[in-house]
């Protein structure tokens, strides 16, 4: 039972952060956390743990747990490792793809289309999302999964405001469906490469943001 309380408290955890809640560097409030989420202070302080070693929360002796704040460092080395990775994925999601595959994914980047035409940036990023993790579903890799996974939770600290720079969102679109297109072409060569070219876009256009604007990445 406790076992289970400290994974569900970490989850929702997770999407307290994820969905700025708990914005980056706030600090993790115990006392507050556990009438929040209804629990007692010791799962609490299992999920805390959990993040931690995720690198979603960090820990300060005497001081306690903060949220994590991802530093342009953290971005310039993560995605070149998560565009090979991602783009791994889909070269696997190309060559095990079948046509009901294929059509599931038809639906999904109309969904896509239908977001960025309405420039509805949260729906926008749901269905980005969704379609990332088919690719990884059909690759059938657990070992990429589970690497991409680790790094994806700490990309979400920041990944969601690179659609806010100018012209981003069409931009990610036309990617999306360059990867998409060479998948159904049965390339998996081009669809490894238009996946590696997307990610390494959504990392520039993190990067202008933070130039341009206020960032949530860390100085």
């Amino acid at each position: 039972m406790t076992h289970s309380l400290h994974d569900q408290a970490a989850e929702r955890l997770r999407e307290l952060i994820f969905d700025g809640t708990l914005p980056p560097g706030s600090f993790l409030d115990e006392v507050r956390l556990c009438e929040r989420l209804e629990i007692s202070r010791t799962p609490l302080r299992e999920a805390l743990k959990v993040l931690v070693a995720e690198g979603l929360a960090r820990h300060e002796p005497r001081r306690g747990c903060f949220v994590a704040q991802i530093t342009e460092r953290d971005v310039d080395e993560i995605f070149p490792v998560i565009g090979l990775l991602e783009g791994r994925a889909v070269f696997e999601a190309t060559q095990n793809a079948t046509q009901a595959d294929i059509n599931a994914l038809e639906r999904l980047h109309e969904r896509l289309e239908r977001h960025a035409e309405d420039g509805e940036i949260n729906e926008y990023y749901a269905a980005n999302l969704a379609i990332h993790e088919a690719f990884i579903t059909l690759a059938d890799n657990r070992w990429l999964a589970q690497s991409i996974g680790d790094l994806r939770k700490i990309l979400r600290l920041a990944r969601l405001q690179q659609l806010h720079a100018p012209g981003r969102l069409n931009q990610s679109l036309s990617e999306h469906l360059a990867v998409f297109a060479a998948l159904k072409r049965r390339d998996a060569a081009a669809a490894e490469q238009a996946m590696r070219h997307h990610l390494l876009a959504q990392h520039e256009a993190l990067r202008e943001l933070a130039r341009l604007h206020s960032s949530r990445i860390a100085s």
